[in-house]
C-alpha cells in the first residue's frame, strides 16, 4: 500500500471512522426520508447529489490548481523542491505526485487528487521564503500524508449528504421540482418538510464533516512527523505560517479561503465556538501533539 509507512495512531482512525459511520447514517436517513417523501424527485436529487460530488473528486487537482492560480513545476525548474519530495516519497513508499507553485504571499501548501498516482502537492512563494529546508520538509511530509491516505476521497464522500442537503434546501427556496408551488395545495407543506429536513441534515453534515477535516489534519501531522523523526520542524513551520498570516492582506486571505479545507494552515478562521466551525485544529492542540511526539521520540522540540 502507498501508505504503508506512515504510523498509523488508533485513537484517531476510531475516531475518524465513527464520524464517517455518522455521516453514512446521515446520508442514508436523507435518502430514505427522501423516497418516502418525495417520491418522484429523491432519485433524481440523490444521482444529482452524487454526480456533483464525484466531479468534485475527480477534478480535484485541476479546480485547486486553478483556484490558486498555481503551475506545474519541473525537476529543473525546481530542484529542491522536486530532491525534497522525492526523498520523502521514497521514505513514505508512495508514487511521487506532480509539484506545483502558487505565487502567493500566503505562506501555506495543499495537496489534493483523486488518488495516489492522480495527485499534486503545491507550495505558495510566500512559504518557499519563510520556512528553512526542515520547516518545508515537515511541511510536505504532512501533505504527503493527505495523498497516500486518499484524504480527498474520504473528504468528498463525507460531504455527500450535506451537498444534496444543500440542492434539496435550493430547490424548496425556489419552487424547483415542484416543492414551492403556493397554487397547488400540496406543494407549500411539501415545501415546508423539504426545507426543515435539508437544513437539519446540512448543519448536522457540516459540523462533522468540520469534525473529520481537523482529525485528518491532526492525523496529517502525526503521520508527517514520525515520517521526517523531526517534530519540531514541523511544529517550527506551524507557528511560522500561523504567525506571519496575520502579515497578509485581508483581501488576499479572504479570496484563498475557498482552500481553506486544503491548505496545512486555514487563511480564514472559522467563526469560533471552540473551533465548532474550523477545518483544523487549534494551533495549540497541533503543538501539543507534536511536543507529545518528540518527547516519544526523544528529539528536542526548538
Amino acid at each position: 500500500m502507498a501508505h504503508s509507512r506512515f504510523l498509523k495512531d488508533r485513537g484517531l482512525t476510531a475516531r475518524m471512522t465513527l464520524v464517517m459511520f455518522l455521516l453514512g447514517a446521515l446520508f442514508v436517513a436523507l435518502v430514505v426520508t427522501l423516497m418516502y417523501t418525495f417520491q418522484n424527485i429523491a432519485f433524481f436529487i440523490g444521482i444529482a447529489g452524487i454526480g456533483i460530488a464525484f466531479y468534485q473528486w475527480w477534478s480535484s487537482d485541476k479546480v485547486a490548481m486553478r483556484a490558486m492560480r498555481a503551475r506545474e513545476v519541473t525537476p529543473e525548474e525546481a530542484p529542491e523542491l522536486h530532491g525534497m519530495i522525492d526523498r520523502l516519497c521514497a521514505l513514505a513508499d508512495m508514487p511521487k505526485p506532480r509539484v506545483g507553485i502558487a505565487d502567493s504571499d500566503i505562506p501555506n501548501a495543499f495537496a489534493t487528487g483523486r488518488s495516489p498516482n492522480r495527485s499534486v502537492v503545491c507550495v505558495t512563494t510566500g512559504i518557499l521564503q519563510r520556512l528553512d529546508a526542515e520547516e518545508l520538509e515537515g511541511v510536505l511530509a504532512h501533505e504527503l500524508s493527505h495523498v497516500a491516505h486518499r484524504d480527498v476521497l474520504v473528504m468528498t464522500v463525507a460531504s455527500s449528504a450535506g451537498i444534496i442537503a444543500a440542492m434539496l434546501t435550493r430547490s424548496a427556496q425556489f419552487g424547483g421540482l415542484g416543492l414551492g408551488r403556493r397554487n397547488n395545495n400540496n406543494g407549500f407543506p411539501a415545501y415546508l418538510v423539504a426545507l426543515a429536513i435539508s437544513l437539519v441534515v446540512y448543519a448536522i453534515s457540516f459540523f462533522l464533516t468540520r469534525l473529520l477535516s481537523r482529525y485528518r489534519e491532526l492525523c496529517a501531522d502525526r503521520s508527517g512527523a514520525f515520517l521526517t523523526q523531526k517534530p519540531g520542524a514541523l511544529a517550527s513551520a506551524l507557528q511560522k505560517i500561523s504567525g506571519q498570516m496575520a502579515a497578509i492582506p485581508t483581501r488576499d486571505l479572504r479570496a484563498a479561503s475557498a482552500m481553506n479545507a486544503f491548505f496545512i494552515a486555514p487563511a480564514v478562521k472559522g467563526v469560533d465556538f471552540k473551533t465548532l466551525t474550523s477545518t483544523h485544529p487549534s494551533l495549540e492542540q497541533r503543538l501539543e501533539q507534536l511536543a507529545r511526539i518528540a518527547a516519544e521520540l526523544g528529539r528536542p522540540m526548538d
